[in-house]
């Protein structure tokens, strides 16, 4: 993606990591049901994953709120229980912050030793959750992730 097509769509230009080999590769699971939302992000996350920072992002995965698995792009994860928790984490970041009075939440971060999860709402009814690499710092984590979003919500809107 440009510097100009970034600026275009509100996200921020990325690295690029080398070509990946085709054992390194990201499988892209398909969405469960037929579902018009599953298909809806599917074709979204078609669109963007060639734009997503491969260097710090190793993995999305789209979930309902109820925690269903709608698509994804991971690799080495239970996308099913994944699925869940990020759900359950969104759950609780709202009465995090309500108890807290910092207002809504946005997201939510985990940083183990091995990598980053966050969890954003792309609108009302779906989580996005973006994994990230061992080597990549929480700031620039935090950049990419809400790059991978604005891009998934910009996808989404423009198939509405």
């Amino acid at each position: 993606m440009s510097t100009e097509a970034a600026h275009n769509h509100g996200a921020l230009p990325m690295r690029r990591r080398r070509a990946a080999t085709p054992e390194a590769a990201h499988t892209t699971n398909q969405p469960i049901g037929q579902g018009a939302v599953a298909k809806l992000m599917t074709e979204a996350l078609r669109d963007i994953h060639g734009d997503i920072d491969s260097v710090a992002i190793n993995g999305v995965l789209i979930a309902t709120r109820d925690g269903l698995v709608l698509t994804g792009v991971t690799r080495g994860i239970q996308d099913d229980g994944v699925a869940a928790m990020s759900a359950a984490a969104a759950g609780l970041a709202g009465q995090f912050t309500a108890q807290a009075g910092v207002g809504n939440p946005r997201a939510v971060f985990f940083e183990g030793d091995s990598g980053q999860v966050g969890v954003f709402a792309v609108d009302p009814d779906t989580l996005l959750v973006v994994l990230g690499t061992r080597d990549t710092t929480m700031g620039m984590f935090n950049v990419v992730a809400k790059q991978a979003l604005a891009l998934l919500q910009h996808a989404v809107a423009t198939r509405r």
